[in-house]
């Protein structure tokens, strides 16, 4: 199956229903599917040839879901960036996939020109938003800039261009820093998203019924998925730009009878701090977390202001989408845990010598699957270490990078990412235990803590809290209740109080950034 033919079925079997509200616009299936048809046509006539890239530069809106499927009817390979990329990372992601053209919104012109200064193989830019061509500034020799509305005005409404297409054909490129180094592109195939897809929405029980709102970033896998699941099941999508105002998201959910909404830690963090007594939220089934692993401590929250609604804790990343969930009916029994494998999936945890540990052992998570993603563009090296052969030529393993350890039910829990693991006084520590003591204190909004270079335990343990709005919380107060709670070589040796974290543009816990930041108040020992 082509990803193209999530919107295609579901418009054909429902056409008038709304199937996205975005920015104060409801478009049905119907308008989505023509208006992406026109599109194709579009970057037709601008020169795109099969299994070429086109970058999506645009924040959350209409135009950046018409443009994914768009470039998939025309042949094409979507790359979409965070509307926040600078100047050097277009150019770079440009440059690196060869992409031969763009759309964008007008609002980036000034990025958009530096970018194309040091970008050859770019031949056209589809401009969307109200701005005249003749606003903009001549684009380079080789290079058109085309209006968005104009163009698919004067394309025909026709469907041919993907004939030949099929599902082991490239469909997207979705670039993540990672931990080091320059962005690299997860090459993800029709067939992975389909089967990610088919898998995500089977346990997810999603149906047309569904009204999904989702405030993520499309750039995001987490926040693609919602777009691509909730059209391949025929429900609707509620699309925000952000989560910068919680009460607005809340509000919408309400207004909208929102049925599913995924979020991250950050956002469950500013939802706990709201009074959420006062929404009807009555319609809503399910919530999602994945993206990072979230405190028990907001789970145990949540769950007592909703306990009706089913809580789904999830464990993925880009290169095969999603890996585990935890069945709602569990999440009160084990609620560390990130679950069982999705389905249509295998799972194991390798020790150091590459053996599969048994239950308790803590290891490397393996995944294998039809999801898991063809390799990194133009990085063999990287690929053939982290996406390794399986026992017939179309298996893959993805050696994940994540540390985790399995119970005798065959529940897995996350422990620590391998580069983020803190070695102390001889023993390995995981952030994430630490992290979740300090987020049991009554007053504590997030916490995060890194190692840092100690000449006598190798590696001092250094914590970030964030206090509650309003709340004054001392670092004794902090070190005292570790004391209480956590073994002694887990003890943070430093503590920091700070107004927020540094976050990804996907809502990730950044903590590169948080390590390089200087101190805002000074430290204390125990």
């Amino acid at each position: 199956m082509l990803v193209q033919q999530f919107l295609e079925d579901s418009a054909a079997a429902y056409p008038g229903k709304t199937a996205l509200v975005c920015g104060g616009r409801r478009l049905s299936y119907r308008e989505i599917d023509e208006e992406s048809d026109r599109l194709a046509a579009s970057l037709r006539m601008l020169g795109l040839r099969r299994r070429e890239q086109v970058i999506i530069f645009l924040e959350n809106s209409p135009e950046a879901v018409i443009s994914i499927f768009g470039v998939l009817k025309a042949g094409g390979v979507f790359v979409l960036l965070n509307s926040g990329v600078k100047a050097p990372k277009l150019s770079y992601i440009i440059n690196d996939c060869a992409a031969a053209l763009l759309v964008t919104h007008h609002s980036k012109e000034a990025i958009v020109r530096q970018a194309l200064q040091r970008a050859p193989s770019l031949r056209g830019v589809l401009w969307c938003g109200s701005a005249l061509l003749s606003q903009l500034h001549s684009p380079p020799a080789g290079c058109a800039f085309v209006r968005w509305r104009e163009a698919l005005s004067a394309a025909p409404l026709t469907r041919d261009a993907s004939r030949g297409v099929v599902d082991l054909d490239l469909a997207t490129l979705i670039y993540t820093s990672g931990s080091t180094g320059e962005p690299k592109g997860v090459m993800s195939n029709h067939l992975n998203m389909a089967a990610a897809t088919r898998s995500i929405t089977s346990y997810l029980r999603n149906s047309p019924n569904d009204i999904v709102l989702s405030a993520l970033p499309l750039s995001f896998g987490y926040g693609l998925y919602q777009v691509l699941a909730t059209f391949f099941v025929g429900g609707a999508v509620v699309l925000e730009k952000s989560f910068a105002f919680p009460y607005r998201i809340v509000e919408k959910m309400v207004k909208e009878k929102v049925t599913g909404s995924p979020f991250v830690p950050t956002m469950f963090a500013l939802l706990l701090q709201m009074d959420l007594s006062r929404f009807d939220l009555g319609a809503l089934r399910y919530v999602t977390n994945a993206g990072a692993a979230l405190p028990v401590p907001y789970i145990r929250r949540f769950r007592e202001l909703f306990p009706e609604v089913a809580f789904y804790s999830m464990y993925g990343l880009t290169e095969c989408t999603r890996a585990l969930y935890l069945p709602p009916d569990e999440i009160d029994r084990r609620p560390g845990s990130v679950g069982i494998p999705i389905p249509n999936e295998e799972v194991f945890i390798v020790d150091e010598q590459g053996e599969e540990a048994p239950a308790g052992a803590i290891g490397e998570l393996v995944v294998r699957g039809s999801h898991v993603a063809q390799g990194y563009w133009n990085s063999p090296e990287l690929s053939a270490r982290v996406f390794r052969p399986g026992r017939c030529r179309s298996d893959a393993h993805l050696y994940t990078g994540d540390l985790f350890r399995r119970d005798d039910e065959g529940y897995y829990y996350f422990v620590a990412r391998k580069d983020e693991l803190i070695k102390t006084r001889g023993e390995r520590v995981s952030p994430r235990e630490i992290e979740e003591a300090i987020c049991a204190m009554k007053d504590v909004v997030e916490a995060a803590v890194t190692g840092v270079p100690d000449p006598i335990l190798g590696q001092a343990i250094r914590a970030f809290v964030v206090p509650a709005s309003g709340k004054t919380l001392r670092q004794e107060e902090v070190l005292r209740h570790c004391l209480r709670h956590l073994e002694p070589f887990m003890v943070p040796k430093y503590v920091e109080m700070r107004s927020s974290l540094p976050r990804s543009p996907s809502g990730k816990l950044d903590r590169k950034a948080l390590s390089a930041q200087k101190d805002e108040t000074s430290s204390v020992e125990p």
